[in-house]
């Protein structure tokens, strides 16, 4: 049974006792596979005080990025996290994922890492191994490793890869150069001449036996100046024991791409935002400059949009056709209709803009702000928790907040919405078909019935019936001859 999404409870007995109910109920079952995702480590080359895995690229956590790689292969239940720096960060993160956690309290390395999972991994047949830290890799290259051990049936497949620079990498040396069969991986301070030239590296990404690899991985040792247990060591192991390690080439390099330095993260975080930029565009949307937009992995956006330089789409907003996005615009987790135009300079966090409306320039719409179909938002006017009926205007400097606004209604410059009491926050109603004079405060709880009028300069405490007009200022006082008499009174003291 999958783990529920709320709990971040460590989830090893659980898939433990579901792997022996599989077992036996079916003596011959269909080979199982776990998922096995680094995700242990701190975040020491990227000067970091936070987890690795945590940092951001294309609007998502590191972590979260291979979690749905993963979970696109096998169910959330058969993928494991293993954990440790930070590890209540890192779990609360990606709980809403359903995968399990496994935590590597002290973190001595990879190969400590599954041997801290041996007890969740041991039940399944094969166990893939990946990196919390590399977003880029793809369902489509997990399930190739996958099918590829499942065919070719070695203890280990070690994904690889061909660099133009491979400085840095661990060689992999293959029994023959055509042969898929690998002799050794050497790190490069330990490679000679002749194998500093091959190209092809150890991913770190791996395909194990499972049966095989718990047999043979207390054989690693930590004689190494970090005194950890490296898994890729596990190559040499097998090889001595005369068991099989074979590489599968990545068709894509970028895939195997850490994010071990700033550098790289914003490399990693490029790639995957110009990725995301080709794939809009080939689906029908305009992006003038994209080197220049940030847009997120899981924003949506119709065809015929345009989206104009310095534009950033955020986390999973959703655009609708024929739109227009002028620039500078950011928009946070909103959902803008069909045909809607966005001036230079707006802000949008989790609002929701319906057919035809038009907003800028420099508008904000805070959490909670409902713009209807065919209204019109302006120039600095700040909504939160309002609804804009159909037709309606704000086109001028402007604060609406606990709002209730109904269609074709007129809201004048400088209208205020005086929503909070200092305690409690309270809620305007404005009817159908009302008038608001410029320089209006409207003090809540109230209600503007529906046609009715609010004179310009307003202060209005009570409610006003429909077709009524409400005028709420101090009367105009007007001392002809004032300024003279006091210019006089000056001079004489002087």
């Amino acid at each position: 049974m999958r783990p529920s999404r709320a709990d971040t409870r460590d989830n090893t007995t659980r898939g433990i006792l579901d792997s022996m109910s599989k077992a036996k109920s079916n003596p011959h079952p269909i080979p199982s596979v776990a998922i096995a995702i680094m995700a242990a480590g701190k975040g020491t080359r990227l000067k970091s005080k936070h987890p690795k895995v945590l940092h951001e690229v294309g609007g998502k956590p590191l972590l979260a990025h291979v979690i749905t790689a993963a979970t696109n292969v096998a169910p959330a239940q058969d993928v494991y996290a293993i954990i440790g720096h930070e590890a209540d960060r890192v779990r609360q993160a990606v709980a809403s994922t359903g995968v399990n956690f496994v935590l590597q309290a002290a973190q001595r390395g990879t190969g400590h890492a599954l041997m801290v999972a041996r007890e969740a991994l041991a039940p399944y047949d094969q166990v893939i191994v990946l990196s919390g830290d590399a977003p880029l890799i793809t369902p489509q290259t997990i399930q190739t490793l996958r099918d590829f051990h499942s065919s070719q049936r070695p203890a280990m497949t070690i994904l690889t890869a061909q660099l133009q620079d491979p400085t840095g990498y661990g060689r992999v040396i293959r029994k023959r150069p055509t042969s898929p069969d690998v002799k050794a991986i050497v790190e490069e301070k330990s490679a000679t001449p002749s194998q500093r030239r091959i190209r092809e590296i150890n991913s770190g990404f791996y395909a194990f036996d499972a049966k095989l690899l718990f047999e043979y991985i207390d054989e690693l040792n930590n004689d190494n100046p970090h005194g950890e247990f490296y898994l890729t060591d596990m190559a040499a192991v097998l090889v001595k024991a005369r068991k099989r390690v074979m590489a599968l080439a990545a068709s894509d390099a970028n895939e195997i791409l850490g994010s071990n330095t700033r550098a790289e993260l914003v490399e990693i975080d490029w790639r995957m935002r110009m990725a995301k930029c080709r794939q809009l565009m080939t689906d029908g949307v305009t992006i003038f400059y994209p080197q220049t937009c940030v847009i997120d992995g899981d924003a949506e956006i119709g065809a015929d949009t345009v989206v104009e330089p310095f534009v950033q789409i955020l986390g999973k907003t959703r655009i609708g056709s024929d739109c227009r996005i002028r620039s500078y615009t950011v928009i946070n987790n909103s959902a803008i209709g069909d045909g809607v135009l966005i001036r230079p300079g707006c802000i949008l966090d989790e609002a929701t803009v319906m057919k035809g409306a038009e907003l800028g320039p420099y508008s904000r719409l805070r959490p909670g702000s409902e713009i209807g179909e065919g209204a019109h938002v302006g120039n600095f006017v700040e909504t939160k928790k309002t609804r804009l009926g159909k037709g309606s205007k704000a086109n001028h400097l402007s604060y609406l907040g606990n709002a209730e606004i109904g269609a074709g209604v007129n809201v004048g410059a400088g209208t205020i919405t005086c929503n909070y009491d200092g305690e409690r926050k309270h809620t305007t109603v404005i009817e159908d078909g009302a008038f608001i004079g410029s320089d209006s405060t409207l003090v809540a709880p109230v209600k503007i019935g529906q046609g009715a009028y609010v004179g310009a300069g307003s202060c209005i405490t009570d409610d006003v019936p429909p077709d009524s007009l409400a005028i709420g200022r101090a009367r105009q006082i007007v001392k002809e001859g004032w300024i003279k008499t006091k210019r006089a009174d000056r001079q004489k003291e002087d």
